[in-house]
């Protein structure tokens, strides 16, 4: 009877031995990577910005990303109630984090876009020309898809109106249907369209969209609910619950 009970201990000793070194290992694997995932991320994002802004192309390498980005791309800080600019708020200010700061946090209320609470302030990323001149405005958005909130960033001309791209990196959409927001075929639709009409947010996702329509874009097939997803969140984006008093102020160009 002791050998057995010796033989038990013996083993749950082991067993709490190794998952104590399994613990240190993760751990210790996790804080040691948690530079480069950060590093990776920030390349992440100014590579999904580059390709609103039509400037991915020219990169081909980390370094080349990280020198048009210097050089092209200037983040800026909106206060979306008066669509004006504000200081940086913090050093590391991210708006998607903010969003759970009592200080920043806004109650989205009346709206399917699929969250509850947003920033008071937001990033904005102009796109300058050879002049030095602003020539596109990258306006990160987010809302529901059909299982899960979609990330992506709209690339508008300098009008503010006109969408010249609609990329969105971040999903948990089914491949094949609601995962084709990433099919180039599809991205290519928005170019040219126009999120107003007559001063009122009018860009839409519909089925059988003819190609001399400005408002609207086709459905994705047999991804109801995800193409309802992207309409819900532009027409909330472009609204003055999002960006629409910024984009009607048209601060870039003064």
């Amino acid at each position: 009877m002791s050998a057995k009970k010796e033989t038990l201990g013996k083993t749950m000793l082991v067993v709490v031995a190794v998952c104590l070194v399994c613990s240190i290992v993760v751990s210790g694997s996790a804080v040691g990577l948690r530079e480069l995932q950060q590093t990776n991320a920030a390349l992440d994002k100014k590579s999904n910005i580059l390709g609103a802004a039509g400037l991915l192309g020219e990169a081909s390498t980390k370094e080349e990303i990280a020198e048009i980005y210097l050089n092209k791309v200037e983040e800026k800080f909106v206060d979306l109630s008066s669509g004006e600019y504000v200081e940086k708020p913090s050093p590391d200010f991210d708006m998607y984090k903010a969003a759970k700061q009592p200080e920043f946090m806004v109650r989205v209320e009346g709206s399917n876009v699929g969250f509850l609470r947003r920033s008071s302030v937001a990033s904005v990323y102009h796109i300058k020309d050879e002049q030095g001149e602003v020539s596109r405005i990258i306006l990160p958005v987010h809302g529901s898809g059909l299982w899960d909130l979609m990330y992506g960033f709209l690339a508008l001309d300098s009008d503010g109106q006109t969408i010249r791209e609609l990329i969105y990196y971040q999903h948990k959409e089914t491949p094949g249907l609601g995962g084709e927001i990433q099919n180039p075929d599809w991205q290519a639709k928005w170019n040219g369209k126009q999120l107003f009409k007559d001063g009122d947010v009018a860009i839409s996702v519909d089925k059988n969209v003819g190609d001399g329509n400005q408002y609207a874009v086709d459905a994705l097939s047999g991804a109801t609910l995800t193409s309802n997803g992207v309409e819900n969140t532009l027409q909330y984006w472009a609204s003055e619950n999002g960006y629409g008093t910024y984009l009607k102020r048209q601060s870039w160009k003064s």
